[in-house]
């Protein structure tokens, strides 16, 4: 897989956002970085990661989260050919977190 997409600018935002404290410092900070769609979209793709993890069928998924059946396929794809970020996720449990508690602290390789 190609590593033209981490560039300077895109580690630098990694860096930042690994620098974030809490539920409320990630709000801010996205909120000031994306517009209202951006943050939907990145919700409805968050959304149905889990749902396909959960065995949910396509239509279904289309169903609940509005997503159209390409963009779930295109999920589902990297959820099960990508760089395994969506699977460290799902298994670390982020999403099931509680509001108030901080996130889990990354070790630096």
């Amino acid at each position: 897989m190609t590593a033209e997409w981490k560039t300077a600018d895109v580690e630098s935002l990694f860096d930042a956002i690994l620098g974030l404290e809490s539920r409320g410092d990630a709000e801010r900070f996205f909120r000031d970085l994306c517009t209202l769609k951006e943050l939907h979209d990145m919700a409805q793709r968050w959304a149905v990661v889990r749902l396909l993890a959960s065995g949910m069928h396509y239509a279904q998924i289309s169903s609940q989260t509005g997503a159209s059946t390409a963009t779930i396929t295109r999920i589902a794809s990297w959820l099960n050919h990508g760089e395994g970020g969506y699977r460290e996720a799902l298994e670390r449990g982020r999403a099931d977190r509680k509001p108030d508690q901080p996130y889990p602290t990354a070790t630096k390789r």
